[in-house]
């Protein structure tokens, strides 16, 4: 079977849109290039581990220092900006030094805009799909061999938000993530949750939740933390996304 030939993409005119970093959507070895393949040069993103996160711009800077010198953060922000990996890496950090004796992850179980059906399995199971995000930030953090030692003995622990009411969570690390998908009843809850020697870290985009309107709590949570001597509450914009570039630009228009 003959090859289609590719088809070239016409020139665009003057556009209203500027991107936030130069060089995107420019003709290759230009500007910038998603393989790094200009001009001969290989500097393909490194996936290697590395032991500590360092951040790559100055908001993620101050996220950083305020999970190091609070017991309570809200991070916000659009997605891409690192507000998860962050957290968790800094939960690991936490563990490794003794500062914390537990990690606790926990989001809500909420489809984004489409029903997956039931889930066949016990809670762990249908919960999966919903927290392989944090799966992944720990894996690559810790390898998953070491994960899977530590979720069988307690030391790390995921859980649905609905498995968080009436616990005193002590010498922990807590990590709430996707938080605008959750109500200002459960964010309450949830913050209520943090006992002593305890850091908790809620992370979110209050302009992408996927419950119905007006429903979502985090930005009138962080609103009103925001007055409370003692919490950070931490905001990222589209300058501070570290996926592709054209995710930064697309959030300006989308």
């Amino acid at each position: 079977m003959a090859k289609r030939s590719s088809k070239g993409i016409a020139a665009a005119g003057e556009t209203i849109v500027h991107p936030l970093f130069p060089g995107i959507g420019r003709p290759a070895g230009s500007g910038w290039d998603p393989l790094g393949t200009q001009g001969g040069n290989d500097d393909r993103r490194d996936q290697s581990y590395v032991r500590k996160v360092k951040p790559q711009n100055a908001n993620q800077k101050l996220l950083m220092d305020a999970i190091r010198t609070h017991n309570l953060v809200v991070a916000l922000g659009p997605a891409g900006t690192g507000k998860t990996y962050i957290a968790i890496s800094s939960a690991v950090e936490a563990l490794e030094d003794g500062s914390v004796d537990r990690i606790v992850l926990s989001r809500p179980a909420l489809e984004a805009g489409e029903s997956i059906g039931y889930l066949p399995g016990d809670m762990h199971e249908k919960m999966a799909p919903f927290l392989r995000p944090l799966y992944d930030a720990l894996t690559d953090r810790l390898g998953s061999k070491r994960l899977r030692a530590m979720m069988a003995d307690g030391t790390i622990e995921i859980a649905p938000v609905g498995f968080m009411r009436g616990r005193t969570l002590n010498n922990a690390f807590v990590v709430i993530d996707e938080a605008q998908n959750c109500t200002y009843s459960q964010i309450k809850m949830l913050l209520t949750r943090l006992g002593w020697h305890s850091t908790m870290v809620l992370t979110g985009d209050p302009d992408q939740t996927d419950l119905l309107e007006n429903l979502s709590g985090l930005a009138d949570i962080a609103r009103r933390l925001e007055a409370v001597e003692g919490i950070a509450v931490a905001r990222l914009t589209e300058k501070d996304i570290v996926r592709h570039p054209l995710v930064a630009s697309m959030l300006t228009v989308l």
